[in-house]
């Protein structure tokens, strides 16, 4: 059997429950809260959940017996992509956006966790051409210190 290095999983445990006590905490006016001046605290957790949805997909593809191609490569400057979603997160329900960003994520984390051995080599970092980080955690946390920052948490 091939062993399996799997740090991601209990990563994205911790920030999966920061993400929760967060969401749970948040109010209409905590999730109104301008992280800076383009985006709002819900905005950032629709952002967070449009990539956490990136990840799963990618993973159920991979579950899927699929093969990554080109096409699947995220670009090397993601701004225009970013630019281009923000009018419409913004469009959201705040409170629909929290509760996405937190399913999005509980989803994510499954699915990347249920990823056997034998996908062990087609992931990021082993393949360093792959388009799937089973590590949600890194931009999960990035985002969830910037939103602590701006409420002051």
């Amino acid at each position: 059997m091939v062993r399996m290095d799997r740090p991601f999983v209990e990563k994205n445990r911790r920030e999966l429950e920061r993400l929760r006590k967060l969401v749970d905490r948040l109010d209409e006016e905590g999730l109104q809260a301008r992280v800076n001046e383009q985006w709002t605290v819900a905005a950032v957790l629709g952002h967070m959940a449009f990539y956490d949805a990136r990840a799963r997909d990618l993973a159920e593809r991979l579950a899927n017996g699929e093969e990554f191609s080109p096409a699947d490569a995220e670009p090397e400057d993601v701004d225009w992509i970013n630019d281009a979603m923000r009018p419409l997160l913004h469009a959201i329900p705040l409170r629909s956006s929290a509760e996405i960003a937190l399913r999005t994520a509980e989803e994510t984390d499954a699915r990347v966790a249920s990823l056997g051995p034998e996908t062990q080599a087609k992931l990021w970092p082993a393949d360093p051409a792959s388009p799937l980080n089973p590590s949600r955690a890194d931009h999960r946390g990035e985002h969830l210190d910037e939103i602590e920052r701006a409420l002051g948490i």
